[in-house]
């Protein structure tokens, strides 16, 4: 019930009703032995720069050591119950006195009054969701949506460990980023001035002749 609920929610009532299809299996990729070889590379000790072991390092490294021909890596998400505990503290916890909480969030699928509806009954969901008043970031940046994703992988990826000095953190920093920079990682940025001028014609000056 409870994810056809979510859908619900989220897609409407014909999806709601509709039975999920059956994913079609996929034979297993890694046999004993190439299990094993994955198991101890996760727990052999990191690369220089990297503070733990993500899943693209560990399938990155399976290719190059030939275990596999080509694997597929998922990546970190965060959940929607996360996001509906955290409005349930801001509520409930402190600003409980608010009559309304305004929130500024950017526009991840998870930040919106259905993760509420997915991580409690509808009532407390209802009740959680009558203070809120939600407002979202443009979805079209500038440079600076790049510095704070390139930040955002620093952190995930270096900056979660204990470090006594500031050298030892300079040093580890500057393995991260020859790393970074030897996979030549970019932004594939496809806002255009055009778009720009378009979406955003309010914001430019009109010219009189």
């Amino acid at each position: 019930m409870e994810n056809v609920r979510r859908r619900l929610v989220e897609h409407g009532l014909e999806v709601a009703i509709e039975r999920a299809k059956h994913k079609a299996y996929k034979p297993r990729k890694l046999d004993g032995r190439a299990e094993a070889q994955l198991v101890a590379m996760a727990c052999s000790q990191t690369p220089a720069g990297r503070n733990k072991r993500t899943l693209r390092l560990l399938a990155d490294k399976m290719v190059e050591l030939n275990i596999v021909e080509s694997i597929s890596y998922g990546t970190d998400h965060r959940k929607r119950t996360d996001f509906a505990h955290a409005v349930r503290e801001l509520v409930d916890v402190r600003y409980p006195e608010a009559e309304k909480i305004v929130l500024v969030m950017d526009n991840l699928n998870t930040h919106n009054v259905a993760s509420l509806y997915e991580a409690f009954e509808p009532a407390e969901a209802w009740r959680l969701a009558k203070k809120l008043e939600i407002h979202y970031t443009p979805k079209h940046g500038s440079w600076l949506n790049m510095a704070e994703m390139e930040l955002s992988v620093l952190a995930r990826q270096c900056l979660g460990q204990y470090f006594e000095t500031r050298d030892e953190l300079a040093a580890e920093v500057q393995a991260w980023q020859e790393q970074r920079n030897v996979g030549a990682n970019a932004v594939n940025w496809q806002f255009t001035t055009a778009d720009a001028r378009i979406k955003l014609k309010r914001l430019y000056p009109e010219i009189i002749t």
